[in-house]
This record gives structure tokens, sequence and C-alpha cells, in this order.
């Protein structure tokens, strides 16, 4: 089986890893974070300009129409830069749901505004009480004479300060636990009723918890059926994993190639620490780490692909694939993480090292639709549930 990428696909991460290395050192990275917003709109333009805000979309939107692939290819070059622009929250999550929605209307209106720049959008799923269950939505979508009524909480909505639009899971019916019932809204940023609060989190980014206060939608708001809200997210889930995953493991290899040059030039008794034996035998163990994570990334591709051939065969695989891969990455994303911040010494954990931002971006990655616990949960569910 051929594991290499294609002639385009390398193109598009060539095209990601000059910008991330011409134009976006850790200098940039750490005034973009400081900045009021937090995002560089000229950078995201930049995004559109060069085509990778149109990768995974279909081209009747004006999309790439790239595959998964492709997209895992964009996303480990970003982790190379640790890229704060909102690429996963915009692209592969809130774009990402609406490619597998079913209204029309608002993939043919939303879609080619993501792909030209002119639309940021975020996933509001996650509420205080849920953990990493998706399902369990308490954020109500009352029936009335006009639509419906959203009232209720959200959490963690990656990037909602800068976000234009908002997917919001609401429950129609139900019980809070039910998978049934939940629907998906596409709501304004800016619709009455909408209250933001928004933070930093560790890794760079932003994140706000987003209160409903009778905030009016109709129909012709749903992304799909009412009440069949989980189909689409499990059609798109994992997508996201495989992404989310690229991208740690781009974090991964950087931070090993990193580490692997300071042992060169870091001298200890008058020798380059990388001649130390029982150092050389721990960045064995790191590099082997970040292989097999590429490895589990690749089985997940091609299992992806299986999917897409025939679903009915292939998504089980897929699924305890996905898992696998997610509880890996919080595995050796830690193992990676703590080396490298050891071999550095002290000044691996200062905020004037770049060594501790990546690692903080991998722990967030590393919880992020769920730690290394609940996919190992989910993995043996899938595995051992004919036994």
């Amino acid at each position: 089986m051929n594991f290499e990428f294609s002639e385009e696909q390398v193109m598009i991460k060539d095209s990601v890893a000059r910008f991330v290395r011409d134009e976006y050192d850790f200098d940039t990275r750490r005034k973009i974070i400081d900045s009021e917003e937090g995002i560089n709109r000229d950078f995201w333009t930049m995004f559109a300009e060069l085509g990778w805000l149109s990768v995974p979309f279909e081209e009747q939107y004006g999309g790439f129409g790239g595959s998964v692939e492709d997209l895992v290819a964009v996303m480990e070059e970003l982790g190379k830069g640790i890229v704060v622009e909102p690429y996963v929250s915009t692209v592969v999550i809130f774009g990402g749901l609406l490619s597998a929605a079913t209204n029309e209307e608002l993939k043919s209106t939303y879609i080619p505004k993501i792909i030209d720049g002119s639309c940021l959008g975020s996933f509001a799923f996650l509420e205080p009480q849920s953990r990493f269950e998706i399902a369990d939505i308490a954020t109500s979508a009352t029936v009335g004479k006009d639509g419906y009524a959203i009232n209720g909480t959200k959490t963690v909505v990656f990037n909602g300060a800068s976000a234009d639009s908002l997917i919001v899971a609401a429950r129609t019916s139900g019980g809070q636990f039910d998978r049934d019932g939940i629907s998906l809204f596409m709501v304004a940023a800016d619709a009455p009723g909408v209250s933001i609060n928004s933070y930093k989190t560790m890794d760079g980014q932003s994140a706000s918890t987003i209160n409903f206060n009778d905030v009016l939608v109709t129909e012709s708001q749903l992304l799909g059926t009412a009440g069949q809200g989980m189909e689409i997210v499990d059609q798109v889930m994992p997508n996201i994993l495989l992404a989310l995953s690229a991208e740690a493991l781009g974090i991964m290899a950087t931070l090993n190639a990193i580490t692997v040059d300071y042992t060169k030039t870091r001298q200890q008794f008058g020798t380059p620490i990388s001649s130390f034996q029982a150092l050389q035998h721990r960045m064995v163990d790191t590099f082997m780490a970040c292989e097999q994570t590429k490895s589990l990334l690749y089985r997940g591709l091609c299992d992806a692909n299986k999917a897409a051939v025939d679903p009915s065969v292939g998504t089980a695989e897929l699924l305890k694939s996905v898992h696998a891969l997610k509880a890996t990455v919080a595995k050796y994303g830690k193992l990676i993480g703590e080396e490298a911040i050891q071999i550095h010494g002290g000044i691996g954990i200062t905020d004037e090292l770049n060594i501790g931002h990546y690692v903080k971006r991998l722990m967030t990655i590393n919880v992020t639709f769920g730690d290394a616990d609940f996919h190992q949960k989910k993995f043996n569910q899938l595995s051992y549930s004919n036994f």
C-alpha cells in the first residue's frame, strides 16, 4: 500500500511549511496571542487566497474537493507552527458539520463564505456538566409559533469571540442524556439573546462561555432533520479526530527535532549532551513514539478511505482506529512533551522558549473531544462488543 502523499498534497504541505518557516516564527505568534483578538486577520485572508480554507469542501461550493488526507496534510504543517488562527474551529469542525448537513440553502450560503475567509465559525456543544459526552445536553430549543427559542449555556466554545456564526447543539426532544432529540442550529453570533464571555486558554488560543436567552431561530436554520443532529456529528467526528491528531503529530515531530538539536549544542563536562547514552535512549523512545503515532494516523486514513467506499464495512474499523489514535496521541504526546522539557532543563518551562508553548497545545489537543481514558474506553467497547 502506498503511504506517500500525492503531488497535490505535497504542494499543499510545502505551501503551509513555507508560510510557517518564513512568516510565522515564534515571536510573531506571541505578538498575535497578545493582541486583542488573538488572531491575525491578514494571515486569515492569506489562507483564503492560498486556497487552504477550500481544501475539504466540494467543488460545487467553490472548494478544492479534497479528502481527509488533504486536510491531514494541512493540519500536520499547521501543528509545526502551532498556528493560532481558527482553522480547526472554522474549517475542520464548523465547515465539516456544514458539509455533512442536508440543508442545501445553509451550505450554499456559508461554505463559500468560509472559503473566501469572510466567515469564521464555531461549534457550541459542550456544557458545564457534559465533560466529553456530546450527547449530554440540557440546552433546550422549544418550539414556538415562529420556530424555536434556544435557552441554555455552552462552555469552551473554541474561538467563540471571533466567530461570526455558531452551530449550536440544542435539545428539541428527549431527556438530557438521549442521543435522539438533539438538533443543530445555525445562529448568528450577534443574534439577540446571545451573550459571549471570552477568555484565553492555556495554549494561547481563545474560548468562550456563551449564554442563550430566548434566542429565536427558524426551521430554515436547522442543519438537518430536527432531533437527528447527532447523526451529523457522528459522520464528521472521525475526520475531526484525524485532523487534530495530525496537528498533534506535527507538534510531536517538531518537539523531537528541537530537542535533538539542543542536545548537540548544550555542553556538559566539556562534551555535547547528545553523546550521553542515557539521553540517546530517551530520544530514541520519543522518536519511536512519534513514528507509532504516525503509523496509527495512516491506518486511520486507510480506514477512512474504506469507509467512504463501503460504509457498512469500513465504519466500525474507522471508529476503532480513530479512538486508538486519539488515545495514543494523548499517551505519547505527554511522553514527548515531558521529555522535551526535562532535557531542556528549567528553561523548557519558561514562556520565553517555544517548547512550553508546543507542550501546552499538545495538552489541549489531548483533552479536546475526549482524553486518553475516554477514547480507550470507546475502543474497548467497540473491540469487545461481540464477547
